[in-house]
């Protein structure tokens, strides 16, 4: 009888046991890292001459993008995407113009990427570049806290300035702060031997160390987004980091002459201003290849920010409940198309790393070749996350592809003020306001160096239809 009695007791508390409701999943946290003018130019994306270790142990753990096209060639509107989920205006300013219709009040505005994990009980904090202007502040030196880029986005919006005295100054700064007065009167490449806090990356990378100290003695998830500057110009990091570099043999630029007839190419004004010694990379090979091994001097250093970060981030502990995204805003041209710069529509320009890890992911390690958006990050995370997709958004979610490498992506847009692009599977299509069309077939040899559009108009047609048709979506 007692033993009976015992376990009946023993089922009881089992049922009961049962019925009680579970604990509510942790949220996982989401670590955002931007690189500013990132071209696939990692090992881990085929660049074999790169050293590139921490991002490339990243990949070696997470899914990576080889077919990740950002929607504009210029770091604002690339980000106005990447935090909106939204296409939107072509210029620099494009995430100001949001920020003043919210404040006139002139229309309700959905909600951003940090505003949306807001409202679903995250800490957001930004450091760095992660909006245009690097710790989110408009004016003449770009720290008017009156003028904020993005309203109600951020819990703490940060950039430490070290020795460049304003964020204005850190954005193009050079070794033990310098900062850019007069462009022709700045080198436009240097190494300086020195730690990583001679240049302005190294003093953002501890302070995101440092906010992410803090967010981990919180029991609330977050979002830390980190904004590293390298690789844009000036093309400058310390000696150790060119050193990589200095013997080595680089291939050949691809399809370095410039291009016939109407096309977004432009004459490197950016990169011209600076000063050259008088010498132009498209004409003079030696100073070409001095340029690209300060450009992949630049991209080495940068890579050691994120490996400080993401170091940090498994010694916390908390790697185990966050997804890591790292991701280029746009490429850059180096000699191709006789480019020497962003802002075109050519795939130099528009071609991005992209790369995924979350705890549990089913193929760590993968690639994919699927054609996919920055526009699709915004509701990638949310999934990931647990938080529901805004209806609002117009990417879609990558789980699927994260899921199975194999899936198919989808057409990409991406566009200037001068101009649209739509990039499928085989083709390219550039629709300039005049009225040119570009098309180039990238089944060929030629690539984007022959504009077919002339001898395929029924291809043309599809591919108008097909861009009109995912714009008003």
């Amino acid at each position: 009888m007692i033993k009976k009695r015992i376990f009946i007791l023993g089922i009881g508390l089992i049922t009961l046991a049962a019925c009680q409701p579970k604990p509510p999943q942790q949220k996982k946290n989401i670590l955002l890292i931007c690189v500013d003018d990132l071209r696939p130019e990692l090992k881990s994306f085929g660049a074999d001459y790169i050293y590139s270790p921490h991002i490339d142990s990243l990949a070696a753990k997470g899914m990576r993008f080889g077919r990740h096209y950002v929607n504009a060639p210029s770091c604002g509107p690339s980000r106005f995407t990447l935090l909106t989920g939204k296409y939107g205006p072509p210029g620099n300013n494009a995430l100001f113009l949001r920020a003043a219709k919210m404040q006139k009040g002139e229309e309700k505005l959905d909600p951003s990427l940090p505003e949306w994990l807001k409202a679903n009980g995250y800490t957001t904090v930004s450091v760095g570049k992660v909006s245009h202007h690097p710790g989110g502040r408009g004016g003449a030196d770009w720290d008017d806290s009156t003028q904020v880029e993005m309203p109600g986005a951020w819990d703490k919006h940060l950039l430490p300035v070290g020795d460049w005295q304003h964020p204005r100054g850190v954005m193009h700064g050079s070794a033990n702060g310098e900062i850019r007065k007069v462009a022709s009167e700045m080198d436009v490449f240097q190494h300086f031997d020195g730690d990583d806090h001679s240049y302005p990356d190294g003093t953002i990378a501890a302070e995101a160390i440092h906010q992410l100290k803090q967010l981990t003695t919180s029991k609330m998830p977050f979002l830390l987004a980190v904004g590293i500057i390298k690789p844009h110009l000036p093309f400058g990091a310390p000696k150790n980091y060119y050193d990589h570099y200095a013997n080595v043999s680089l291939p050949k630029i691809k399809y370095p002459e410039k291009p016939h007839g109407k096309t977004t190419w432009h004459a490197s004004g950016e990169f011209m201003k600076y000063n050259r010694w008088g010498k132009d990379p498209n004409t003079d090979r030696a100073f070409a290849d001095e340029v690209r091994r300060h450009y992949a001097a630049a991209v080495s250093y940068a890579d050691a920010q994120v490996g400080k970060i993401l170091a940090a981030l498994k010694q916390s502990g908390v790697d185990k409940n966050t997804i890591v995204v790292l991701w280029g805003d746009h490429g850059w041209h180096l000699g191709e198309h006789a480019i020497w710069g962003k802002h075109s529509l050519f795939e130099e320009a528009l071609h991005a790393p992209l790369i995924i890890h979350y705890p549990g992911m089913k193929n760590s390690g993968s690639q994919t070749e699927a054609l996919v958006e920055t526009l699709d990050l915004f509701p990638t995370l949310c999934e990931l996350a647990g938080i529901e997709i805004p209806s609002f958004v117009q990417g879609v979610s990558l789980k699927n592809i994260l899921d199975d490498p194999r899936q198919k992506g989808h057409p990409v847009v991406a566009y200037t003020n001068r101009a649209t692009t739509l990039r499928t599977e085989t083709h390219r299509i550039v629709l300039h306001k005049e009225g040119q069309v570009e098309l180039y077939d990238h089944r060929s040899l030629a690539k984007e160096t022959q504009n077919i559009a002339d001898q395929y108009p029924q291809v043309v047609t599809e591919l108008k239809n097909e861009m009109s048709t995912k714009l008003k979506h």
